[in-house]
């Protein structure tokens, strides 16, 4: 796939403009068309998705109209001045899918991108058929973003990551300090031992993807991400949803853990887990062809399945 290729468009929001990629099966009206949008998480922007579609384009599975966009504050889209929450981003998801012309979609994300998924499934249920989470940080990462030292049980790197991102947007809120340190890091040819923790085989991960994930870093838009994620209270808001969910993460994922994936099947009416032996956080980088398994059709292209697990 050639990310070039793509429509490229700046929508706007009332968080602010948004970019988004848009990859567009067949020329009709967009109000008959259902939509798949990605979400990319809090480390990376819509680039993170170009494995799973280029893995599903090998296939000859490509799931109609797909919407990739940076969430405000992450690649393209600069940081909004406020609403930094996930009602926020959550409304401004579907402000961008309706400028775009669609009425019903499908949400897939990615770790943050996940929680605001499901969130935009909550407040918009008819639109929303199905969600696909990849490493949802949902319970334990919220935990720990409202207690730490509770978190170092659970999801230690997500804390040190977190304390790491916190003094990188406190010391340099333009991202300059950042941007050297890691090209820094680049020449030193460092960055796999940086980002190894996210990935169950890093050895196996292509430097041009890591190289990616360096310039994707955005300490201000994580910390904000993280302080959102603590003022979030998801119990009585996912209880609401009534769409297909089915959530993946890496057996070697160090910020998703079983505990997550309980908690979700019991507040999410109907929602289903699995586990991906070969993956760690970035299940869709690593495996892409497992991800696109285990979402299943019905997630992918609405298509109807015949099992319900």
């Amino acid at each position: 796939m050639d990310p070039d290729a793509l429509e490229q468009l700046r929508v706007p929001t009332s968080l602010g403009p948004v970019a988004v990629r848009l990859l567009v099966a067949e020329q009709r009206p967009r109000e008959d068309a259902e939509a798949l949008v990605l979400l990319h998480g809090a480390a990376g922007s819509w680039t993170t998705w170009l494995p799973l579609l280029e893995e599903a384009e090998r296939r000859h599975t490509l799931p109609g109209d797909v919407v990739l966009l940076d969430l405000p504050g992450w690649g393209e889209s600069p940081l909004p001045g406020h609403d930094r929450s996930v009602d926020g981003y959550g409304r401004a998801v579907a402000e961008v899918l309706r400028s775009l012309g669609y009425e019903r979609w499908r949400a897939v994300g990615h770790s943050l991108g996940g929680v605001i998924a499901l969130h935009l499934a909550a407040i918009e249920p008819a639109a929303t058929r199905a969600v696909g989470l990849v490493s949802p940080t949902t319970f334990g990462v919220a935990e720990a973003s409202r207690h730490p030292l509770w978190g170092l049980r659970l999801v230690a790197p997500y804390v040190a990551l977190r304390a790491v991102m916190s003094a990188m947007a406190r010391l340099s809120p333009s991202g300059r300090a950042t941007a050297a340190l890691l090209a820094g890091l680049r020449r030193l040819h460092l960055l796999r031992v940086v980002f190894a923790p996210l990935f169950a085989e890093p050895s196996r991960v292509s430097a041009a993807v890591l190289v990616t994930l360096a310039a994707e870093v955005r300490p201000v838009a994580f910390a904000a991400a993280a302080r959102a994620a603590a003022a979030y209270r998801p119990g009585e808001v996912w209880a609401g949803i009534r769409c297909r969910v089915v959530s993946v993460r890496g057996a070697r994922d160090v910020f998703v853990t079983v505990h997550d994936d309980r908690m979700l099947e019991r507040t999410v009416p109907g929602a289903v887990t699995r586990v991906l032996g070969r993956a760690g956080h970035f299940g869709h980088i690593e495996a892409p062809g497992d991800v696109l398994a285990a979402l299943g059709a019905h997630v992918l292209t609405g298509e109807p399945t015949r099992s319900a697990s």
